[in-house]
């Protein structure tokens, strides 16, 4: 049986991938659990020195990264362990880290999976990711750093859905709102991103980046 937070590295690199298709890679408490534990191991190897966090999308219609926080576990009572003391949610929005995290995002990350995003110290994203914080329309708050982080990624304004014309075609309602995502190209535009892939955001692709 595969882990549900799978750690593997290679030369310089780790790469921590989110294992949870089935549920759109939705953080539980096993994933929290697992990703904490994952960085842990990255922080811990000397040889490794960036990790690339990035999530199997396989099987899936439409790929989603992280559809944020696991709403079964949450209405059975387990909402607390959707967190840990050290890193807050899914393991990692908190953590105190020496070494850089990068995010390779392919397919939609909303919510706590945008937070996750937002945690990252650089991501690279393809051309079909979309970003969001839809928690404000199920009465909730992006209390896992997507708050501050996003206005301070991509400025208040348009944080909050009030985006200058530079920025059109506007696919976003982001905090103010809720109700759609951002796409990974007006992203780019707003600086957050450092470059996108039009087809995949692996670690092969990272890894074969030129500059």
């Amino acid at each position: 049986m595969s882990e549900i937070v799978e750690y593997s590295s290679e030369g310089r690199v780790a790469t921590i991938t989110l294992n949870r298709p089935e549920a759109r890679n939705a953080v539980n408490g096993d994933v929290a659990q697992g990703l904490e534990v994952a960085i842990d191991r990255m922080e811990d190897d000397p040889d490794v020195w960036v990790g690339i966090l990035t999530a199997n999308t396989e099987g899936q219609e439409r790929p989603v990264f992280c559809a944020g926080a696991d709403l079964k576990a949450i209405n059975s009572g387990q909402a607390a362990q959707l967190a840990t003391a050290r890193g807050g949610f899914g393991g990692f929005v908190y953590r105190e880290r020496r070494k850089p995290v990068i995010v390779a995002v392919d397919g939609l990350a909303t919510a706590g999976g945008c937070e996750l995003v937002l945690a990252a110290d650089l991501v690279v994203a393809t051309t079909r990711s979309a970003f969001g914080l839809a928690e404000v329309k199920r009465n909730l708050v992006a209390g896992a750093g997507g708050l501050f982080r996003l206005p301070r990624a991509i400025g208040q304004a348009a944080a909050m859905e009030a985006p200058p014309p530079v920025q059109a075609p506007w696919i976003a309602a982001m905090i103010g709102t809720g109700q759609r995502s951002m796409a990974s190209s007006t992203a780019s535009r707003a600086g957050r991103f450092a470059w996108m892939s039009p087809k995949t955001a692996s670690r092969g692709a990272l890894l074969t980046r030129r500059t």
